[in-house]
């Protein structure tokens, strides 16, 4: 028994220093990968992660004199001064309704898009052009789109309404009109961005394999059969994954864009978090507040992302780890 004992240990450490001596060989013969990998890690590293030792400011009453450092404790009080805020339940409400709208009718049209021209393949000329005009508006600011909508939008001068008036009809206000002003964003956020989100899809589609689409084509499947049997079980895990990353960022629901085109008369339906911790935390210098709010997205996008990536590995069979 003692020998058996004395061994155990032993073995123990020979078998780590066999894993550690296999890690580093598998290490050291795919250096150049890892090589590949390090400008993204010190990216990382320094942009993401490094500044999170500031955010210690959201439990202080930071003052800039002082520093980082010296500024004293107070524990939980801006986060406290959020929730207890008159519009917390308005951003929150506000900033939700956008951000899950934009996720449900915002991803179809991108994977409707990239069926599309898969389908076209042999139209090539077609199909460039077709995907060349599609993500054409993802290049755009959102000051360009901005004043786009002002000429299509636009009470006096755009063309919405002069159409409307041709018809007898009187203007609408769709900008400032707290009736239109979601749907013109969630809009507007489709068309700009359909384009850009395809080409993760249709990089999917085309990697299948032609002999399914050919043997389905022999058995006498219809295009629409080909679509729903083949081609969306091939995308299933790159919609999986599009659908989890943008979970996580479920309170991030558009600052520039928010910011671009919303006013006064449609705060109480286009004010999010972002918009008004720009006004509270950055116009008025509340630093610590604003950095209180980040850290409480950042929560409650960490727990979205593991729970939704439970939910699609139950249901779905795949996920994002």
């Amino acid at each position: 028994m003692g020998i058996k004992t004395l061994a155990a240990p032993s073995v123990r450490v020979t078998r780590s220093k066999s894993r550690s001596n296999s890690l580093f060989r598998r290490m050291w013969r795919y250096r150049y990968v890892y090589l590949m990998l390090l400008p993204g890690l010190l990216y990382f590293a320094i942009f993401r992660y490094g500044p999170l030792y500031e955010a210690q400011i959201a439990f202080k009453d930071f003052q800039p004199l002082l520093g980082v450092e010296g500024s004293p404790w107070i524990g939980f009080k801006n986060f406290e001064v959020f929730f207890k805020s008159y519009y917390f339940t308005q951003l929150l409400t506000n900033t939700l309704v956008i951000s899950v709208a934009k996720l449900i009718f915002g991803i179809p049209p991108a994977i409707i898009l990239a069926l599309a021209l898969s389908e076209i393949r042999y139209f090539p000329r077609l199909a460039r052009i077709t995907q060349t005009m599609s993500y054409l508006p993802h290049f755009l600011s959102w000051i360009v789109i901005f004043g786009i909508l002002l000429g299509l939008f636009s009470p006096s001068t755009g063309l919405v309404n002069s159409a409307i008036g041709n018809m007898g009809g009187q203007p609408v206000s769709f900008l400032t009109d707290p009736n239109w002003f979601r749907a013109i964003v969630v809009s507007s956020d489709i068309w700009k961005e359909t384009g850009w989100g395809a080409i993760l899809y249709l990089a999917a589609l085309l990697a299948v394999d032609p002999a399914q689409y050919e043997a389905a084509s022999i058995d006498g499947a219809s295009r629409l059969q080909r679509i729903i049997n083949i081609s969306l079980p091939n995308i299933k895990d790159v919609i999986v994954l599009v659908t989890l990353l943008r979970l996580g960022s479920i309170l991030d629901a558009g600052f520039t864009q928010i910011f671009a085109m919303y006013s006064l008369p449609v705060y109480s339906v286009g004010d999010i978090i972002d918009t008004w911790v720009y006004r509270e935390g950055i116009l008025n210098a509340q630093f610590s507040l604003a950095t209180a709010v980040g850290l409480f997205k950042g929560l409650i996008g960490l727990c979205l992302i593991v729970v939704a990536n439970r939910v699609a590995k139950r249901f779905a069979g795949t996920g994002l780890y």
